[in-house]
């Protein structure tokens, strides 16, 4: 029989022998989590906000692997007003002039500036940008949708929304002295198309 002392000596052993293993599978489980995140932050969900990184940082997203496409986006907007209003655009009979020329103008330079006005767009090469303004006599508004196309690695959305967004609020400006109670509305992407997310078309629903 074993003397107290070697008994006493093999119980230790035992015991380091078994926080060794403890250590062991606590850091293989540690790698297995960390190669499990790393791997979630390589393909991210197609749902998750892409303007941050792992720490809640704002970023720009790195478009430098994605392939060129054709890119397509239609947005469009209302500038609802008074009855007087209205009657002074269609008459062009407001002291700035031309409302609908000017707006429309204004929309353009508002596409090709959106990278200046919206910090994380990426500046593009707008091959087309159509900005086209309407007088609504039923609903006393002027209807405003903008096209953007261009060829590139990342989509237009936002200079097709910034060019109706501009163009609205260049209507309002031409108009205050008339009607300062003038709403901005509806502004929203109608159709998009290129690109990994592919196509998308507002309902009529929403």
């Amino acid at each position: 029989m074993d003397s107290l002392e070697e008994q006493i000596n093999c119980y230790a052993r035992n015991i380091w022998l078994f926080k060794i293993m403890d250590v062991v599978a606590f850091l293989n489980d540690a790698s297995k989590k960390r190669r499990h995140i790393l791997h979630n932050k390589q393909k991210p969900n197609s749902n998750e906000l892409t303007h941050f990184d792992a720490s809640g940082n704002a970023v720009m997203v790195d478009v430098g692997n994605k392939p060129s496409t054709d890119r397509i986006a239609v947005a469009c907007g209302s500038v609802v007003m008074s009855h007087e209003a209205i009657q002074l655009i269609a008459g062009s009979k407001l002291k700035k002039g031309d409302v609908l020329s000017v707006a429309q103008l204004a929309g353009i330079m508002g596409a090709k500036k959106t990278p200046d006005l919206i910090p994380l767009c990426h500046p593009v090469t707008l091959s087309s940008v159509a900005v086209e303004l309407a007088i609504n006599h039923d609903r006393n508004c002027v209807d405003i949708s903008a096209t953007c196309k261009t060829a590139g690695q990342t989509g237009i959305e936002m200079e097709a929304l910034s060019a109706v967004s501009i163009a609205a609020l260049s209507v309002y400006d031409m108009c205050k002295a008339v009607d300062k109670g003038m709403q901005i509305t509806d502004i929203f992407l109608i159709y998009k198309a290129g690109g990994k997310s592919g196509v998308y078309e507002r309902t009529p629903s929403r």
